[in-house]
């Protein structure tokens, strides 16, 4: 895997949590009766509104989107890709497997779309693990060279 695909499922991860961390943060009520979107309301059927766990669940994000802009920037970092790439999949797996426990109470198309959009955000982290490769080589092989000579 080269920088460029971390660049982009760092992209994809940090833009998704960017937008919905200022929904819930600046609006939280549009965003709990609203997301994600496109006509389609999945937060209400899972319980009642309450403020203050939509504006923390937008603070979350946005700080996740923070790291998650500061490893697109600093993506030679793999220290920080891989602790970024940490942070987003134990996040996204927990997430998927609570609404994956939930899909009854969605209808059918919304059901399928969670069924298949949260695990694409967990492979996208997991992606973030793949080691980037560098003149042929893993980064880890690049280091131990650099090491020996």
């Amino acid at each position: 895997m080269n920088a460029a695909l971390h660049r982009s499922a760092l992209a994809l991860l940090g833009t998704g949590g960017a937008a919905t961390g200022l929904w819930a943060y600046l609006a939280p009520r549009h965003w709990y009766d609203s997301f994600p979107g496109l006509g389609m309301r999945w937060l209400p059927p899972l319980g009642p509104f309450n403020e203050h766990f939509a504006t923390d669940v937008g603070a979350m994000f946005l700080a996740m989107a923070a790291v998650t802009a500061a490893a697109f920037v600093l993506v030679a970092n793999q220290t920080l890709v891989r602790l970024t790439a940490l942070m987003w999949l134990v996040f996204n797996t927990l997430h998927c497997a609570y609404h994956l426990s939930m899909l009854q109470m969605y209808n059918t198309r919304d059901a399928t779309l969670n069924a298949i959009l949260l695990p694409l955000l967990v492979l996208a982290a997991a992606a973030l693990f793949i080691p980037v490769r560098v003149g042929g080589q893993h980064d880890t092989s690049r280091k131990a060279l650099s090491e020996s000579a």
